[in-house]
């Protein structure tokens, strides 16, 4: 059974590994259909990082001139940010953003260019993580129905059992 297409892609968030080797955190994708893209996140805390560095960035470009050598230095931070992202993005994330981001014509890119080039990645890495907080609160509450279907159950178990009367149901304690 596939889902309806109105569904947005949800990304999969993989843990990063914490130093003892178990998962330091993770967000998977809830119950996605086998004919959605594998979209994950290996390392979610990096992703961070270089979110906030990059919204830092476009933050200072916009209070600041930047002379010619100011300009060449943003673009390799910016160009490196992106390697860093594809070295963390599944294929598709990667694909999706490499979609989006228009590479620089000059060598020296302009002021205007740096600023569209970064408000453009910091607002797909904003979608990114809204994806991802969509994802946990469906997940949250997938997780809470499943749990009040177990107290229903519970309830029904405990409330008819059918045994003798006076007979305590398995599990009860008083």
């Amino acid at each position: 059974m596939s889902s309806p297409p109105s569904q947005p892609f949800v990304p999969e968030v993989v843990p990063d590994q914490a130093p003892t080797g178990l998962p330091a955190e993770m967000v998977e994708a809830a119950d996605a259909a086998p004919n959605e893209p594998d979209e994950q996140v290996l390392r979610p805390t990096k992703l961070i990082r270089i979110a906030s560095m990059v919204r830092t960035m476009l933050d200072e470009v916009r209070r600041a001139p930047l002379d010619d050598a100011g300009r060449k230095a943003l673009r390799e931070i910016y160009e490196r940010s992106l390697k860093e992202l594809d070295d963390i993005l599944s294929p598709e994330l990667q694909a999706e953003l490499d979609n989006v981001v228009i590479p620089f014509g000059a060598e020296t890119p302009s002021e205007s260019e740096l600023r569209i080039a970064q408000a453009q990645l910091v607002g797909w890495l904003e979608g990114l993580f809204h994806g991802i907080q969509a994802t946990l609160f469906t997940q949250q509450a997938m997780a809470q129905q499943q749990f009040e279907e177990m107290r229903r159950r519970q309830a029904l178990q405990i409330g008819g059992g059918g045994g003798e009367p006076g007979e305590r149901p398995p599990g009860a304690y008083l």
